[in-house]
């Protein structure tokens, strides 16, 4: 399972920040209303309509991946973080620009892990044997509450290991976990019907995660679709849901008297690692290249 980091360890980019990983959300439509409106006597007030629709939610982010096919994600929302992982012993190398992350030209976003080392890259274990992609909006974007929602298509295979996370703002003055860390979704690929939703912080951190799985029925698996991950998060509160089901509520109260550190900004990120203590490494089995498919990443009040 996921270990906390060192020092060492630890990447910098705008601020330095842990790997670990997770968050993003919903989408502003524009309600047009027509209508008469009735007259209302001198002097009286028009009470409320009870069946009025609601107020649409304001956008406080949106990706949703527009642009000529093998372009790069939109700097100015996104950055690239590289390198290796010797925290969870992954074994891919995060390379940068669009070698790895790149839009398809129909609205997606596309992580890409392949078997190659072009770049002669080195790992924690030697020579890499693999090469994916992370991205994060740390300095960029952050926020507190809301909702955060993606609409992803997942990779599979044995030691494959998508994640949509965010992680507290305060991560370069606090270290990790105290910044907190939110799992949207994450996926192993030993679970191919299987995600999950986890919270990171002081003294429940790791394998002591505090969250739980969704599981689609039948058997389906998880890469043979878009779903769309979210979570519902107010101040002491956060709710995840698959395809606007909703399969947990985690609060305060969940954490037996351990701080709660998620009143406060997050940023988010995306990523596709490879191996791991969590989902193992890639065996004869695994089908190279693997990709991790985003419609859309939304933040929404």
């Amino acid at each position: 399972m996921r270990m906390p980091p060192t020092q060492s360890d630890v990447m910098t980019v705008t601020v330095q920040i842990s790997w670990r990983r997770r968050t993003a959300l919903y989408t502003l439509a524009l309600l047009c209303a027509s209508g008469a409106v009735a007259a209302v006597p001198a002097g009286a007030s028009a009470a409320p309509d009870p069946h009025s629709a609601a107020a649409p939610a304001a956008v406080k982010f949106e990706d949703n991946f527009d642009g000529p096919a093998g372009s790069g994600v939109d700097g100015s929302k996104w950055q690239i973080e590289t390198g290796d992982n010797v925290n969870n012993h992954e074994r891919q190398y995060y390379t940068s620009g669009n070698n790895n992350a790149q839009l398809d030209g129909q609205g997606n976003l596309v992580i890409t892990a392949r078997k190659e080392n072009p770049g002669n890259y080195q790992c924690w274990y030697g020579r890499c044997e693999y090469t994916s992609a992370r991205l994060n909006t740390s300095g960029k974007f952050d926020s507190a509450y809301g909702r955060v929602e993606a609409r992803i298509k997942i990779p599979r295979g044995q030691g494959i290991w998508p994640a949509f996370w965010a992680l507290g703002s305060d991560i370069g003055q606090v270290g990790w976990p105290n910044s907190g860390e939110i799992d949207v979704m994450e996926n192993v690929g030993f679970e191919p019907n299987t995600v999950h939703g986890t919270l990171h912080g002081p003294g429940y951190s790791g394998a002591d995660g505090i969250g739980a799985g969704y599981s689609l029925p039948n058997g389906e698996a998880f890469a043979d679709n878009f779903h769309t991950f979210a979570v519902d998060w107010a101040p002491d509160s956060i709710k995840w849901s698959v395809d606007g089901n909703v399969y947990q509520t985690r609060t305060p109260a969940d954490l037996g008297g351990r701080q709660w550190v998620f009143n406060k900004p997050f940023f988010l990120i995306l990523n596709l690692a490879v191996g791991g203590y969590w989902p193992g490494d890639p065996d004869g089995s695994t089908v190279f290249p693997q990709q991790l498919v985003v419609d859309y990443v939304r933040v929404s009040d």
